[in-house]
C-alpha cells in the first residue's frame, strides 16, 4: 500500500450509508458542493482532495493510478467504511473504476461522470510539461474553459473565477504527476471486470472527454446505464446540478438502506 492521508470532509449522519465523491484533475473537493447537501440528507458523504490538489499533500512523483486508489482505500479505512458508494468525475472516475475492478468488495454502487477508460495521452503529457515549465496558474483559464459551456460561463463569472482559483491552487508537481497518471490510463480490461451496479454520466458538450469516452465505458461495464446531460461540459455536475444530483440519489438509493 502506498496510500497517503488526504484532506477530506464528512457530511451527513454518522450511521448512514457512505458515499464518496472523487474530484477531477485540477479541481478540489469543492467541485461537489452543489451535490453535497441533498446527498447528505440520505448518506454520509465523504468528499476529498486527490493528492496534489486542494489541501492534500503532494508527495514526490511519479504517481500511478494505483497510488490514487491506495489513497482512497486508506480514506475509506479512516472513515470506517468497509464498503461505499463511489462517484468520480474525470480523474476521480478513473480512480473509482480502478478501485471497483481491483477491490470490488469496497464498492457498493459506482457512478462515473465525464471520464474515460482510455484517454488520448498526448494532451495530458503536454500539459504536464507545460505545468513543470510555467506552473498551473497560466493554464487555469484554458482548463477552466472546458469545464462549463461558454453561455453558462458567461452567466456565472464568479464560478469561473472560483474554478480558475482551484486549478491555480494545485501543487505544480502534484498536478503534473496526476496529468501523467491520466496519460497512462487504460482501464478497458478493468471495466469488463467491474461488478458494481454502474451509472455513467456524459456531458453532451464536454470538450475534454467527449461522450464517446463514456459510451465506451458503458458498453464495456456489464449492465452499466448511460445518461447524457445537455447542455453540459466537463464539470457537468455544476451546470446540471439538479439533474446530476437526482441521478446520483436515484442510483445510490436503489441499493436500499444497506451499508
Amino acid at each position: 500500500m502506498t496510500g497517503i492521508a488526504v484532506s477530506y470532509t464528512v457530511d451527513g449522519a454518522a450511521d448512514a450509508p457512505v458515499a464518496v465523491l472523487s474530484n477531477s484533475l485540477g479541481a478540489d473537493r469543492g467541485m461537489w458542493d452543489p451535490q453535497v447537501p441533498a446527498l447528505a440528507e440520505r448518506f454520509r458523504v465523504v468528499t476529498y482532495d486527490t493528492r496534489g490538489h486542494g489541501d492534500s499533500p503532494a508527495p514526490a512523483g511519479p504517481y500511478t493510478l494505483d497510488d490514487l486508489v491506495d489513497d482512497l482505500v486508506a480514506l475509506l479505512d479512516e472513515v470506517g467504511a468497509p464498503r461505499a458508494h463511489v462517484a468520480g468525475l474525470s480523474l476521480g472516475g478513473m480512480t473509482a473504476m480502478r478501485l471497483a475492478a481491483r477491490e470490488p468488495e469496497r464498492v457498493h454502487r459506482l457512478a462515473l461522470l465525464c471520464t474515460s477508460a482510455k484517454p488520448d495521452p498526448q494532451p495530458f503529457l503536454d500539459r504536464a510539461a507545460a505545468v513543470r515549465s510555467g506552473g498551473t496558474a497560466p493554464l487555469a483559464p484554458t482548463v477552466a474553459s472546458r469545464w462549463l459551456t461558454p453561455p453558462y460561463a458567461a452567466e456565472h463569472p464568479e464560478l469561473v473565477a472560483k474554478l480558475e482559483s482551484m486549478i491555480a491552487g494545485s501543487d505544480d508537481e502534484g498536478y503534473a504527476a496526476c496529468c501523467e497518471v491520466v496519460a497512462h490510463v487504460d482501464l478497458l480490461a478493468d471495466c469488463a471486470r467491474i461488478t458494481a451496479p454502474t451509472l455513467v454520466i456524459s456531458g453532451w458538450d464536454d470538450p475534454a472527454l467527449p461522450p464517446e469516452h463514456q459510451k465506451l465505458i458503458a458498453d464495456t461495464i456489464p449492465g452499466a446505464e448511460l445518461v447524457t446531460v445537455s447542455p453540459g461540459a466537463h464539470l457537468a455536475n455544476l451546470e446540471q446540478t439538479l439533474q446530476v444530483t437526482g441521478l446520483l440519489l436515484g442510483h445510490f438509493d436503489a441499493a436500499g438502506g444497506t451499508r
